[in-house]
């Protein structure tokens, strides 16, 4: 006899919530699942299962009324509105909503908070980061850059002897070294962001940069 195949929505909940999943045992606020869908769209992408709970138990949802929240996040606390898809499963006699987002192409998109300010989330593991003012403005930023050439001064030949000799290095770390305002030190790392030269990462507590390889081409002169 043909083994069974196991139920899709099965499967995804053995993986576990990730960079690409996230568990909703209900929805009782769309600011939060405005959230979710923003740090997926600014990310890779993934996918909402509404009616799992954290521990990956299958609780089920009333999904004509779950769907309506989803829709209301997505049009009126996202900007510009984030778009997804769902799909309603019927696993052991309880509905499950999968809602997917796909990474955008028209970001970076940000979440309206309730006192009406606008605030940029990216899916890191399996949390939802906000990001700071630099990553922000990178973002923005990366969306209209066309590439170019990037001439080193010596703030940059600091920091990238600095990230040669060490792992990563935080915003603070770079002001102490060269001596010069967070202004300044946010612009020289968005720059080198835009350059691919480095990488911003989470440590769990605070965005840090790190190396990358040089592209070829893309520095006129270094070191």
């Amino acid at each position: 006899m043909e083994k069974l195949r196991k139920h899709h929505i099965l499967l995804l909940i053995e993986r576990g919530e990730s960079q690409y999943l996230d568990f909703k045992f209900a929805i009782n606020d769309s600011v939060k699942i405005a959230r979710s869908l923003v740090a997926f769209s600014n990310s890779d992408g993934g996918t909402l299962l509404i009616g799992v709970k954290d521990n990956g138990v299958i609780a089920g949802v009333r999904t004509a009324e779950e769907y309506y929240m989803v829709e209301a996040a997505a049009q009126m606390y996202t900007e510009p509105p984030v778009f997804f898809s769902s799909k309603e499963w019927n696993v052991s006699g309880k509905k499950v909503l999968e809602v997917k987002v796909s990474k955008s192409e028209y970001g970076p998109h940000s979440v309206i908070e309730p006192d009406g300010s606008r605030k940029l989330y990216l899916r890191i593991g399996d949390s939802n980061v906000m990001a700071n003012r630099l990553i922000k403005s990178f973002m923005k930023l990366r969306q209209r850059h066309k590439g170019g050439y990037l001439s080193f001064g010596d703030h940059e030949k600091q920091i990238l002897t600095f990230l040669s000799e060490n792992e990563s290095i935080t915003i603070d770390q770079v002001k102490a070294m060269v001596g010069i305002s967070r202004e300044k030190v946010e612009k020289i790392l968005i720059n080198l962001l835009l350059m691919n030269v480095v990488m911003f990462a989470w440590d769990g507590f605070q965005f840090v940069f790190r190396i990358k390889a040089l592209p070829a081409g893309s520095v006129s002169q270094c070191f």
